[in-house]
């Protein structure tokens, strides 16, 4: 048995022998590249009080990861293609894993953002080199299995973040969620080489750059936008992104319509299977990014749990991804494609739906349903989508093809929290600002209170301080009139801090079941339009056999 597995996975004349260890490297290299995202939403306040981080500088902390995430995706996923998916794989892990080393010695914003932004890079070369050699490795019939254990390990990875992050942040400051990427990055090289046979496309056309630039142009102006706009305010930064971002999209659509060799023929979107499955992809993740987005706040801050029960307390959501993909591979081949799909849209729809109920009084039992209905949602949903997206694509475009479906993820997820967030922020400073309302609260204290739910207690603790401090000196105080006058202060001002916690829990209960309303609203709707896209029917796309037969042909021309 050699040590460095050399043989092509395309010269195999029987299936791989060793597939499902490969899978077992690829889910491990797909479960880091999603924590990175989700274990940061627990150190985040810890990240903030060590580098004394704006709301401005963290929103760029989580994000900078995204931008060039999404942007890269596409171009790296048809680089990967031509040259090697499992060099594209490697080198991403080797990317990823530096940034994660300057992450962990980031003692900054600026150098937490650009570490961040080096580890999306990685990403971006992993994300579709993980869906690429699964298609690849695996023979078509066991292919949709595969991609079932591929589905569920994202589904894991969404509340394994938090549990790891909140583990590590015990004993180790924020900077251990950083390092902690990098040992299981070079284990996950190691195995690649040894594990993973080599793969790419049969033939060797020129990379359509020009496409590939323009798709990072209007990608990357797209997420800058959904990001700066929502959060920063609709100034000329935004404006120009959204110009940008429009103007690149006109520009790519026209010349993937006239270029011979497109890093992306459009005209698979006039597919209804194919648009019906990206749309799926994307409207899921915006639920299920957003409801993520305020549900670990409420977590942490109302209910008051630490970053290591609040990721505990996620863990319902991916066991039930995993059962909902169980799901998948019996249902989806009795009932067909868009049942399952539209079941498990309608399931989102329901889990968002019960969240509308969320109030003060609302304890985790309330929160439980809603996350295993969700991650039963996900897994019943995803994967046949998933499938349906890869099988439109030929043998050759398999790295396009994980990175189309890896992009419309990533821009759902954005929306979600960018739409979601917004949302949720302006709801809760509204509602904040009717609960306090003819309070003797400062006008500072109460624009620093609607910032977030964080700034909103940490505004009550204050008060609450000086309660402390004026009932020690009423203690020390000699006079006994003067003690009595602060002890009456010191008494007002603790009951201020308790109204004050209330009104901040309440108005983001509030927030949570208003936003909630809106995130189902959306998903219901969409659940209906992918309902009409979907096929009965259960075919690939029809021009992939004539691709694949089209590429031989120039192959050996």
């Amino acid at each position: 048995m050699r040590l460095v597995m050399t043989e092509p996975v395309e010269k195999m004349e029987r299936p791989y022998a060793r597939r499902w260890w490969a899978l077992l490297v690829l889910c491990l290299s797909l479960l880091i590249i999603v924590m990175a995202n989700t274990a940061l939403t627990v150190a985040a306040p810890d990240m903030t009080k060590d580098l004394g981080l704006s709301s401005a500088d963290l929103q760029w902390v989580i994000d900078g990861y995204t931008v060039p995430y999404a942007a890269l995706m596409l171009l790296l996923g048809a680089i990967g293609d031509k040259y090697s998916r499992r060099g594209a794989l490697v080198l991403g892990l080797v990317v990823f894993g530096g940034g994660a080393i300057a992450g962990y010695l980031a003692d900054s914003a600026t150098s937490v953002i650009a570490a961040r932004a080096v580890m999306g890079v990685g990403a971006a070369l992993i994300m579709p080199a993980t869906l690429s050699l699964l298609a690849a490795t695996f023979p078509r019939a066991e292919r949709a299995k595969a991609i079932v254990l591929w589905t569920a390990t994202a589904g894991l990875a969404i509340a394994a973040g938090p549990v790891v992050a909140g583990a590590l942040l015990r004993d180790h400051g924020w900077s251990s969620t950083f390092l902690i990427n990098v040992p299981i990055a070079a284990v996950a090289i190691v195995a690649a080489f040894v594990l993973i046979p080599p793969s790419r496309a049969g033939h060797h056309d020129r990379i359509d750059y020009v496409g590939g630039l323009l798709s990072v142009v209007w990608t990357g102006s797209l997420i800058y936008m959904i990001i700066e706009g929502p959060h920063f305010g609709w100034g000329a930064k935004a404006v120009t992104a959204a110009v940008v971002a429009g103007a690149g999209l006109v520009a790519f659509v026209v010349w993937e319509l006239r270029h011979p060799r497109p890093i992306l023929d459009v005209r698979r979107f006039a597919h209804r299977r194919f648009a019906g499955s990206n749309l799926a992809v994307a409207l899921f993740f915006l639920a299920v990014f957003g409801a993520f987005y305020y549900l670990t706040q409420h977590l942490q801050f109302v209910l008051g749990y630490d970053a290591l029960q609040t990721g505990v307390r996620m863990l319902p959501l991916a066991g039930a991804v995993f059962v909902g993909s169980a799901l998948t591979g019996l249902l989806t081949p009795r009932v067909g494609m868009k049942w399952t799909v539209t079941a498990g849209m309608v399931g989102g729809t329901s889990a968002l739906a019960l969240l509308t109920r969320v109030d003060a009084g609302s304890t985790y039992t309330d929160f439980l349903a809603p996350l295993i209905i969700l991650g039963l949602a996900i897994g019943l949903a995803l994967s046949p989508c998933t499938d349906a997206i890869m099988g439109a694509f030929p043998e050759s475009e398999l790295g396009v093809g994980g990175a189309v479906n890896d992009t419309s993820l990533e821009l759902g997820g954005s929306l979600g929290i960018a739409i979601l967030g917004s949302l949720l922020a302006t709801s809760y400073g509204n509602h904040l600002s009717d609960a306090t309302a003819g309070s003797k609260l400062p006008a500072s204290a109460l624009d620093t209170a609607q910032d977030s739910v964080g700034a909103g207690y940490a505004v009550a603790q204050g008060i609450g301080d000086k309660a402390h401090a004026l009932a020690a000196q009423a203690a020390q105080a000699k006079d006994p009139h003067q003690a009595a006058q602060l002890k009456q202060q010191a008494a007002e001002l603790a009951s201020g801090a308790r109204q004050m916690a209330d009104a901040v829990g309440s108005s983001f209960s509030s927030a949570v079941a208003h936003t909630s309303l809106v995130g189902a609203v959306i998903l219901g709707l969409g659940t209906l339009l992918v309902g009409f896209l979907l096929p009965r029917r259960e075919a690939p796309a029809p021009d992939v056999k004539t691709e694949e037969k089209e590429l031989q042909d120039s192959a050996v021309g």
